[in-house]
């Protein structure tokens, strides 16, 4: 029985974003962090204590990576060395163990919002926020089916659903405004003016493999591109097969393409909404201590003024499979040993070719939405001993089939003035996490460091083998006391 390797190709672009940086990414365990300078991120309602302005290039900084298959899933260690060198399709790694970390839908996201500038100050009766940041999403999804087609050779047929790619990248220019409305409720928005530079969805739709004699039939009613980017031209090429006698193909060389000057691809506005409110003056002495908060970000679109859209050529892949590798090249008689490894391959690539040669079809300007994150939050402190607290954050970020949700209860303590920070445990759609933060903030200087994913285990060579990671870190300038309120400076230290 023979199996396909076009996996190869699928996982090689998910496991690629296993090394994507990501900057700027805001801080979850921060929620209920005092003075967090950038807490407005999460919550437009927030305020601070201090002015601040964010130092050149290290205001805020972080790298921040999310997914629920890593390296772990798709590596295993040789019992002779120890080391993580065995793929899942090792043979002496069963189907059962190789598979045991794949989930129904296999996701790897990051967010990379880098901060240009940032400053935050009071005036106007209220806090102000004024900010320039570029934001990029990458996501992939990778169907169960398609790693058990990879390993699993006892099956005759597959279909393979979940299965696509999404980048988008824009600039934003962000001013902000919060203010206490009452002694319990405060309130506040963020209006954003979007710079799009380009966006791309993939998607794969319909595929199945059945295997007829001994050849594999890969069927998609379906394999699209939508690429909207600032004068985008794909350029049509003729190649030679690997196998000299097979001659030669046409197809869209994606390599080559070519983008006609520098230029923006659309524009869009956006919205953040929050309010906080807390029970200060609550009749029940133990509500007192309790504060409720909600917000609703990145509420917006962009209109991209021109794109492209790529489609499937062929739909359908005949793929002949796999063949036993000789050990050597030459037989006892000198005589070369028939399916090398360097024939095989070309092989491969001439039948993987056939399948994903691509073609330009319909062009035209489109319309998306921004990936909006719902922030739901409760925070309660002791009342015979305040700067201690506890806090639960709800979040769940709207983006189709690249949608999350986590959930994470945290531990915060404010022993200082100028110190505070906390503990978190978050489970959600990616995985079950450990995080904390540590913010000082003492006059003239703000300092915090943290992660919403402590780094897992590491292989013997150091690679990450777990997809959740993260680490923020960032400097700014601080100044100046917020406008004292007797209606809630008796409870300002809480959120």
């Amino acid at each position: 029985m023979k199996r396909a390797n076009i996996f190869f190709l699928f996982a090689a672009v998910a496991l690629a974003c296993l090394s994507l940086p990501a900057k700027a990414q805001t801080l979850n365990s921060a929620y209920f962090t005092e003075d967090f300078k950038y807490r407005h991120m999460l919550n437009p309602a927030f305020g601070n204590e201090q002015n601040y302005i964010a130092v050149p290039a290290l205001g805020n900084m972080s790298m921040q990576l999310r997914g629920n298959i890593g390296l772990k899933d798709l590596l295993f260690q040789d019992p002779t060395t120890g080391k993580y060198s065995r793929t899942f399709m090792h043979p002496d790694v069963s189907t059962g163990a190789a598979l045991s970390g794949i989930n129904d839908v296999n996701r790897l996201q990051t967010n990379i919002d880098l901060t240009l500038l940032s400053a935050g100050f009071h005036a106007f009766g209220g806090y102000n926020t004024i900010e320039v940041n570029e934001k990029t999403m990458l996501g992939v999804m990778l169907p169960y089916e398609l790693f058990e087609f990879a390993k699993n050779i006892g099956n005759k047929s597959y279909t393979f659903d979940n299965f696509g790619a999404r980048a988008m990248s824009y600039a934003e220019v962000a001013l902000g405004h919060s203010r206490q409305l009452s002694s319990s409720l405060r309130m506040g928005a963020k209006l954003k003016v979007l710079i799009g530079a380009g966006r791309a969805d993939v998607n794969i739709s319909g595929m199945k493999a059945n295997l007829v004699g001994n050849e594999w039939r890969i069927t998609t009613s379906g394999a699209v591109a939508d690429v909207n980017v600032k004068g985008i031209q794909f350029k049509n090429t003729t190649d030679d097969y690997k196998q000299a006698s097979r001659g030669s193909y046409e197809h869209i060389d994606l390599g080559e393409t070519d983008v006609d000057g520098a230029g923006t691809s659309g524009f869009g506005l956006g919205l953040d909404l929050g309010a906080e409110y807390n029970f200060q003056n609550s009749s029940a002495e133990a509500l007192r201590t309790l504060r409720l908060s909600a917000a609703l970000t990145d509420l917006g679109f962009i209109s991209w003024s021109e794109g492209v859209q790529l489609v499937q050529k062929k739909q359908e892949f005949v793929f002949h499979g796999f063949h036993e590798v000789p050990v050597k090249k030459e037989d006892a008689q000198g005589n070369p040993m028939p399916n090398q490894m360097e024939d095989q391959t070309d092989s491969y690539a001439d039948q993987l070719s056939d399948f994903i040669a691509l073609q330009e079809g319909g062009h035209g300007g489109r319309t998306t939405s921004l990936a909006a994150t719902l922030n739901v939050a409760a925070q309660y402190a002791l009342p015979v001993y305040q700067p201690l607290s506890f806090g639960v954050l709800m979040q769940h970020r709207f983006f189709g089939d690249y949608s999350w949700t986590e959930g994470r209860l945290s531990a915060n303590w404010a022993p200082l003035k100028w110190l505070d920070g906390g503990v978190s445990v978050a489970v959600g759609s990616f995985a079950t996490s450990m995080g904390w933060v540590l913010n000082v903030h003492p006059a003239g200087v703000n300092f915090f460091v943290g992660m919403d994913h402590i780094l897992g285990s590491l292989s013997k060579e150091g690679i990450p083998l777990n997809s959740n990671a993260s680490i923020c870190i960032g400097m700014n300038v601080a100044w100046g006391k917020a406008p004292k309120k007797k209606a809630y400076s008796k409870y300002r230290r809480l959120l």
